[in-house]
């Protein structure tokens, strides 16, 4: 297993082209001159790429694990990273879902909260960097796939 990836997030190259075309956007909207109209549609268009971009950059890793004598899960998100142990992942699989005319892989994970609910989260190619049925094999070959 040396060498393998133990975290996933959005590629940084993606996300720096999106800051980048959300600050070009936003140069546009104020040089767009007496266009109300124009200036509000291109000033949401920037606001939209550089939120993209703010969600990419502070959601980093999105998933990985944390590798000791019990190997854990852990999610990233806006409100901080949940850690989750072998014992409160209820299913993790891949389910393909149809996107543009094709069926594309995402990674499902339900696990269950200190609160005794449970959580699903669903994560993409553009979530992981990379293809989620090579992520599912890696958390499988952790002990963090749940027979069944």
């Amino acid at each position: 297993m040396a060498g393998e990836r133990l975290e996933w997030a959005t590629p940084i190259g993606p996300l720096v082209v999106i800051a980048v075309g959300g600050v070009c956007l936003a140069v546009a909207a104020v040089a767009v001159g007496n266009e109300p109209a124009g200036r509000l549609l291109i000033g949401i268009a920037a606001a939209g790429l550089l939120g993209i971009a703010v969600l990419g950059f502070a959601q980093r890793p999105r998933l990985a694990i944390v590798v000791g004598a019990q190997p854990t899960l852990a999610i990233r998100r806006l409100r901080g990273t949940t850690v989750y142990r072998r014992a409160a992942l209820e299913r993790v699989r891949v389910v393909r879902y149809p996107r543009l005319g094709r069926r594309v892989p995402m990674l499902e994970i339900d696990a269950r909260t200190d609160n005794g609910g449970t959580r699903l989260t669903i994560f993409s190619r553009w979530d992981l960097g990379t293809n989620p049925e090579s992520v599912f094999e890696t958390l499988a070959d952790h002990g963090l796939v749940p027979p069944g």
